[in-house]
């Protein structure tokens, strides 16, 4: 199928303010199941000066230097992409132990996977709770990743949050709420107390009367055989071709569409605006 995604973001200020350098992530990543058919960026005021980089985890990144004083800032995009059927669980997990908990991952990938892991700190309320779900099911790794969605979808409470960073997965647990990066963020967590790499996806979702209207967020886990799959614990379920994803990092934080700063006299106010607006199309 065709879709068509329009993105509005608008910043006001109560003032007027100096810009400084902003960091965008608005532009959709292609896969063997998507093309990006057109792709379109408007930015206002017009950026003194504009970069376009891949970042250390392969997203593009436009970064935007200003001039002057503001009072509005504006990012619109509008894309067209293609995208088809495919199924996130068709694949032979291999070695054929990874198939079980812990994963323990080989070569390179192993020494940088197994690193990061060893830095993360993780709470002993969240590991708990996935160990509970571990142990209901029998440490299978597939079964296991399904059942965090799930049980997550089900325990949890869902409450819309434009603006700020995901919270902690100890936070998220203990409050029984959050976004869809509280969530993620939660299901990284869970995943790494079993040697499960896992990163963050901001992005967007078609279909969801909860989510079509605004971004959203959800986990890629590195499977051996089955490289980077998707899983969305906010909806309870894999990822398909209604995903669209921006950007992607084993980091949640700096994955906003539009980061920034600015400058302005004191007490100045910020507001924004967002508009998301995804359509299906027969050409």
């Amino acid at each position: 199928m065709i879709l068509e995604i329009e993105h509005v973001l608008t910043y006001s200020y109560s003032a007027p303010v100096s810009l400084n350098p902003h960091y965008l992530y608005l532009t959709p990543k292609s896969s063997p199941y998507q093309q990006i058919l057109d792709h379109q960026m408007n930015i206002s005021p017009k950026p003194s000066y504009l970069v376009k980089n891949l970042d250390q985890e392969d997203n593009l990144q436009h970064v935007c230097y200003f001039q002057d004083k503001h009072e509005v800032f504006e990012v619109g995009t509008y894309t067209r992409i293609k995208t088809e059927d495919f199924n996130t669980l068709d694949f032979v997990l291999y070695p054929f132990e990874a198939a079980n908990m812990p994963i323990n991952y080989r070569g390179k990938l192993g020494v940088f996977g197994d690193k990061y892991i060893a830095n993360k700190v993780l709470d002993s309320e969240v590991l708990a709770y996935g160990k509970a779900i571990a142990d209901r099911t029998n440490y299978k790794t597939m079964d296991f990743l399904m059942e965090v969605c799930k049980c997550i979808k089900k325990d949890f409470s869902y409450v819309s949050r434009e603006r700020g960073d995901a919270e902690s997965s100890l936070y998220t647990l203990q409050h029984k709420e959050g976004s869809c990066r509280d969530f993620s963020v939660l299901m990284m967590d869970i995943c790494a107390s079993f040697g499960i790499l896992a990163r963050f996806v901001s992005g967007y979702l078609f279909g969801s009367e909860l989510h079509e209207h605004d971004l959203h967020a959800w986990v890629e886990v590195l499977l051996p055989g089955g490289g980077w799959r998707g899983f969305d614990p906010t909806e309870g379920q894999v990822v398909n071709k209604n995903y669209i994803a921006l950007a992607s990092s084993i980091e949640p934080l700096g994955l906003n569409p539009v980061r920034g700063t600015f400058r302005g006299p004191q007490g100045v106010d910020s507001v924004l605006k967002t508009k998301v607006k995804i359509a299906k199309r027969l050409y």
